[in-house]
C-alpha cells in the first residue's frame, strides 16, 4: 500500500466519481481505477460497488475511509516536520577534537553556537588527531577538529585557523632566560612528550627534522596523554615540553616560562575540520562550519 493509492481512494471516496476524482488529481481515469482497483487487489477486499454509471463505497470501505484519512494526515505531519528541520537547524551534532583543539579553540566556538541554535544537541568527544580522523571516518562523529597534518586520508579537510608551539619550562630552569636555541641546546634538555598520534607531537617532530634532529637523539623522561599533564610535570622544574601557544594562560598560571622558538621553519601548523565526503552533511553540521569560518 501506498501514499499515493490512499490518496486516490480517499479522493473518490470523498467525490463518489471516479472521472471527477481523476480531474482533482490531475490523473488520467484508467490511471485512478488501476490505483483503486490493485489496492483492492493487494488486500482482497472490495472497497467500491459499481451502481449504474456511478459508485458507492462498501461496508469494508466505509470501515477504510477513517484509517485512510489517519495514515494521510500521519504523512502530511511527518512532512511538515521534515520542512521545519529544511528551514530551522535543529537536531544533534556529534564533534570529535584533538586535546589542543578541545581545550582552548574549540569551546568559545561552540558555546557561541548554541547561543545561535539551542535546538541542537551537542557532544563532544576529545582525543588525539589519530581518533578523531577515526572517528569522522567510521561514522562515530560528524565533524572532527584537529592539529596538523592528516595524511594518506580519504576524509574531506579544511583548515579553519593556525597555531605555533612554543617552549614552555619552568622558571628555575637553567635556560629560562636564553632566547635562543641550537640542536645541541635540545639535545642537552630533559623533555616530556605528547603521545604518539597527537597533532602536537608531529608538528615537534617535523620541527625536530628541520633542525636535522630525532626524537630517539633527545633525553625524552615521559610521553604523556595530554597538555595538562605536560604541564604539570614541567612546573616540577627539570624537564622541557614544547606546546600549543593557546595553552600559555595555563602555562603561566603554573607560573612557567615561555619562549618562542625562532629557528626557521618555526613549528607551526594548522588547525582543520575533517569531514567524509560519502556522508551527507547536516545543516547543523553546516551552521557551526560558518560560526568558524565568521570567528
Amino acid at each position: 500500500m501506498t501514499l499515493d493509492q490512499i490518496r486516490i481512494f480517499l479522493c473518490v471516496a470523498e467525490l463518489r466519481h471516479v472521472t471527477r476524482a481523476a480531474a482533482q488529481l490531475n490523473m488520467t481515469q484508467s490511471a485512478v481505477s488501476s490505483a483503486i482497483a490493485a489496492l483492492e487487489r493487494q488486500h482482497g477486499v472490495r472497497l467500491f460497488d459499481r451502481v449504474g454509471r456511478g459508485i458507492a463505497l462498501t461496508q469494508e470501505g466505509e470501515t477504510f475511509v477513517p484509517a485512510a484519512r489517519a495514515v494521510l494526515a500521519q504523512a502530511e505531519t511527518a512532512a511538515l516536520v521534515l520542512a521545519d528541520l529544511s528551514v530551522e537547524t535543529r537536531g544533534s551534532l556529534r564533534l570529535f577534537a584533538s586535546q589542543t583543539v578541545a581545550s582552548y579553540w574549540l569551546p568559545p566556538r561552540l558555546m557561541q553556537f548554541h547561543e545561535m541554535h539551542p535546538e541542537v544537541a551537542l557532544s563532544l568527544a576529545v582525543g588525539n588527531t589519530a581518533q578523531a580522523a577515526t572517528a569522522v571516518q567510521e561514522g562515530a562523529a560528524d565533524l572532527g577538529f584537529i592539529e596538523g597534518d592528516l595524511p594518506d586520508s580519504p576524509l574531506r579537510r579544511q583548515v579553519v585557523a593556525r597555531d605555533e608551539l612554543v617552549l614552555v619550562l619552568s622558571r628555575q630552569h637553567p635556560a629560562a632566560r636564553q632566547r635562543g636555541f641550537t640542536a645541541q641546546d635540545y639535545r642537552r634538555f630533559t623533555w616530556l612528550l605528547r603521545e604518539d598520534g597527537s597533532g602536537t607531537r608531529s608538528v615537534f617532530e617535523a620541527h625536530l627534522a628541520a633542525m636535522g634532529l630525532r626524537a630517539a637523539e633527545l633525553s625524552v623522561a615521559l610521553d604523556l596523554p595530554s597538555n595538562e599533564a605536560v604541564l604539570a610535570g614541567v612546573a616540577t622544574g627539570g624537564a622541557v615540553a614544547m606546546l600549543s601557544h593557546r595553552a600559555v594562560p595555563a602555562a603561566r598560571a603554573r607560573g612557567l616560562a615561555i619562549r618562542r622558538v625562532t629557528w626557521a621553519p618555526r613549528p607551526a601548523r594548522p588547525f582543520a575540520v575533517l569531514s567524509h565526503p560519502e556522508r551527507h552533511r547536516t545543516r547543523a553540521a553546516e551552521a557551526l562550519l560558518e560560526v568558524i569560518r565568521a570567528g
